[in-house]
Parts: structure tokens; C-alpha cells; sequence
């Protein structure tokens, strides 16, 4: 078609993340997905290495940055959608549901000054809404399960599927933290693979499946209903939700959760700072009573 997005794709391999850049071909305009800010936990640093290399390409092609569009709070890295939205005057959309992300978290951090009303970002989406990059029309659908606040974003036959999906010969999200739901996944990646055959799946990690060498990103909804090892066709939703919980159990905590999480549910921002101007993240420690007991 004339005027088919372009999509380039960012891949940190720090985080296993892959961001893009969506580009309208006619206008120019463009949108980044996903964007990665550079976190050292040792050293609680920070980078943006990565989002300037995505800027980088925008200016050299031309291309100008109307918009940053997360597709849910992430847990594995920290977005760098403020740096962004500096940098280019973009608005920062996510789904509205985010509300709920917030409303879980804000207790675990004692986030006292956080109001759950989703007021840190510029656009809250609902399921169903399309709203524009230049002149590509973009989809909003919402994908529940992995949080409860997962969207995935249409373009014409291309999906940003967020981490409902990963490439069929991995699997699928996980679906155990506060909020999730797996038999809530299942349902929303029936959904995602009711799309046509040919819908192209654009992943937002990759950590390459035992046997493959190089990291992949695209794939196909047919692809996955064929291939996938986790929800190829035939698979039911009760075998889906006992091998998902299966395998949640066993699964450590992502090493960057607790600052992602801290941040990500205030558009990328970190927490105001304190008297002496310095910012902090919490950690918060379960039953100290009882580990100091048995130390």
C-alpha cells in the first residue's frame, strides 16, 4: 500500500527490549514504542544512550517525534519517555488502565503523594480508540493478563503486541504479577490471534528460545497459531492457565521490577526528591522480623 508505516526496530540487549520507531511515510510524523532509559542498579545511574540513538535515526531521516507510546508499565526496564518528550515536545499515551497498575502499586511503596488517576501521562487510551501518527490510523486494543493494563497498538497489518506474546518458539508473558491473570492472557491472545493470518506481531523482548542463535522480533498470527509452544491452536485455555502457573512459579523476579515499576507508573519520572535534592526508589522488605530471627 502507498502508505504503509514504516517500523525500525531498537533492540538493548541489557533488557532483552526491543523499541520502535513508527514512522508515516507521507507526513513524517512518528511515534517510538517502548523506549529504554539506561539504569545501572549497582550505581543507581542512569543513560540514554539508547533513546538518543533512536533520535539520532528520527533526525537523520527527518522524521519528527510526535509521540511516545507505551504499551504497558513495564517491569524490566525503566522508559525513557521523559527524556523523549524533552527532547522533542511529544505527548506520552499508555492505556487507561493504568489506573489500576497504580492502585496496586501505590501501597506497596507507600506512594503517598501518587493520586491513581493516570495524570503523568498526556493521552490515556481505552480499548477500541484509534488515534492518528500523521496520516497512519493507529488501534488501540487492550490485552489484559500480563498486568492488567497491557494494550497492544494496530497499524494497518502490523501489531505491537507489548509482552502478551513472545516469539512462538518461546512462549508467552508471564502472568503472576499483582494483577496479572493468566487465564485473563489466555483470552486476550485469542484474541490477538483472532487477527488475520498475515497480521505481522512485533515483539516487545526476545531472549532467543534454547536452539537459536540470533534475537528475533517479528513473526505472524498464523505463525503463532501453528508454532507457538505455549498457545498454538488447540491449546485450551485450561491447559494454557495450569502450564502458565506452572512455570510462573518457578520464574525469578525480574532483576530491574522493583525501580521499573516505581517509575513506569509515573510516565518514566522518578519519585520527587527528598529535602537534601537527592531522588530515591524503595525497596520494599518482606517479614524483616522473621529474617532478622533467623539470622
Amino acid at each position: 500500500m502507498a502508505n504503509d508505516p514504516i517500523i525500525e526496530a531498537f533492540f538493548d540487549e541489557a533488557t532483552n527490549t526491543v523499541s520502535y520507531l513508527l514512522v508515516d511515510p507521507q507526513s513524517g510524523e512518528a511515534a517510538v514504542i517502548d523506549p529504554v532509559l539506561d539504569f545501572d542498579m549497582a550505581s543507581g545511574t542512569v543513560d540514554v544512550r539508547s533513546a538518543v540513538r533512536i533520535l539520532e535515526r528520527a533526525n537523520d531521516k527527518g522524521w519528527h517525534i510526535v509521540a511516545v507510546l507505551e504499551t504497558h508499565a513495564h517491569a524490566d526496564h525503566l522508559s525513557a519517555a521523559p527524556f523523549i518528550k524533552v527532547r522533542t515536545g511529544c505527548w506520552v499515551g499508555i492505556g487507561e488502565h493504568i489506573r489500576d497498575v497504580q492502585k496496586i502499586f501505590r501501597p506497596i511503596f507507600a506512594f503517598d503523594d501518587l493520586v491513581p488517576d493516570g495524570a503523568e501521562f498526556d493521552r490515556l487510551f481505552a480499548d477500541g480508540e484509534t488515534f492518528m501518527i500523521g496520516n497512519l490510523p493507529v488501534e488501540v486494543l487492550h490485552v489484559p493478563g500480563h498486568t492488567p493494563a497491557d494494550i497492544a497498538y494496530r497499524v494497518g497489518d502490523a501489531l505491537f503486541v507489548g509482552d502478551t506474546l513472545f516469539m512462538p518458539d518461546y512462549g508467552t508473558a508471564r502472568a503472576d504479577f499483582p494483577g496479572g491473570n493468566a487465564r485473563t492472557l489466555y483470552r486476550s491472545i485469542r484474541r490477538v490471534l483472532s487477527l488475520p493470518g498475515t497480521t505481522r506481531l512485533f515483539m516487545c523482548h526476545d531472549y532467543k528460545a534454547p536452539g537459536r542463535e540470533d534475537y528475533r522480533w517479528e513473526t505472524t498470527v498464523d505463525e503463532q497459531r501453528r508454532t507457538s509452544v505455549h498457545v498454538h491452536d488447540g491449546v485450551s485455555e485450561a491447559a494454557f492457565v495450569a502450564m502458565r502457573e506452572a512455570r510462573d512459579a518457578t520464574l525469578p523476579v525480574p532483576k530491574l521490577l522493583l525501580p521499573s515499576i516505581q517509575v513506569n507508573i509515573r510516565a518514566g519520572h522518578f519519585p520527587k526528591p527528598q529535602g537534601n535534592g537527592v531522588r530515591y526508589l524503595r525497596i520494599p522488605v518482606k517479614d524483616p522480623a522473621d529474617a532478622l530471627a533467623e539470622a
